[in-house]
């Protein structure tokens, strides 16, 4: 399983990148909301974390709420660098919007997926990344592993012509990681601090530090 970060802040980025871990950037307008953002600075932000991912896919998500818009932004966005994913929420005009730009051989990520039909027709439409949430069910008491889970299955069921992969989004902990890579999902996308929290744990930490102590014997003796 890959794992993409999902942020629009440029020092999180650098740092996971760093490690050598990350496969892409997933972001959305909320996440470039954080960082203190314009509306006239967001296409150069973009092009900024797309030269730190070096070639790695990076989502930059549509606010337009009609087919024609959401082209014309596919396609603006498109133009700063190859390296970007037009990010769409599934509905009726971004199905219809993705097929377009798919057709022009420009890459989409449906996002705000939560149901295998909704998943399904979001592929037949031509999406190459699709972004199924887990986090947002576990917020109304629902199971959003079965959920993704359901939806790994089904697309990985069929040969839609194209290449499709499953991003796992609105994975908050470590155990949604294990949940996702457990039942073949294709991608994590994961916030800096859950990244961070899957490299811990309580007993790495205390066998370093006992490692670290033994060390200290040695250098005494």
């Amino acid at each position: 399983m890959k794992f993409f970060l999902d942020t629009a802040n440029l020092d999180e980025i650098r740092e996971a990148v760093s490690w050598g871990v990350i496969s892409g950037v997933t972001t959305n307008p909320s996440l470039y909301a954080k960082t203190g953002g314009t509306l006239a600075g967001y296409e150069d932000h973009m092009r900024a974390i797309c030269a730190v991912c070096d070639g790695l896919p990076v989502s930059a998500e549509s606010c337009a709420d009609t087919t024609e818009g959401m082209i014309e932004d596919g396609r603006r966005f498109a133009r700063i660098a190859p390296n970007i994913v037009v990010k769409l929420p599934v509905c009726t005009e971004a199905l219809a919007a993705t097929h377009a730009l798919a057709q022009e051989g420009i890459s989409v990520n449906m996002t705000l997926v939560f149901t295998v039909p909704q998943a399904l027709l979001a592929a037949r439409a031509g999406a190459r990344y699709i972004s199924p949430f887990v986090g947002r069910f576990d917020d109304i008491a629902e199971d959003g592993v079965e959920q993704l889970s359901n939806v790994c299955a089904a697309i990985h069921n069929y040969d839609f012509g194209h290449e499709v992969e499953i991003i796992g989004a609105s994975i908050r902990t470590p155990n949604h990681i294990t949940q996702a890579a457990l039942m073949g999902c294709d991608i994590a996308t994961v916030p800096f601090a859950a990244l961070k929290k899957a490299v811990k744990h309580p007993l790495t930490d205390r066998g370093l530090a006992s490692f670290l102590e033994d060390w200290k014997k040695v250098e005494q003796a």
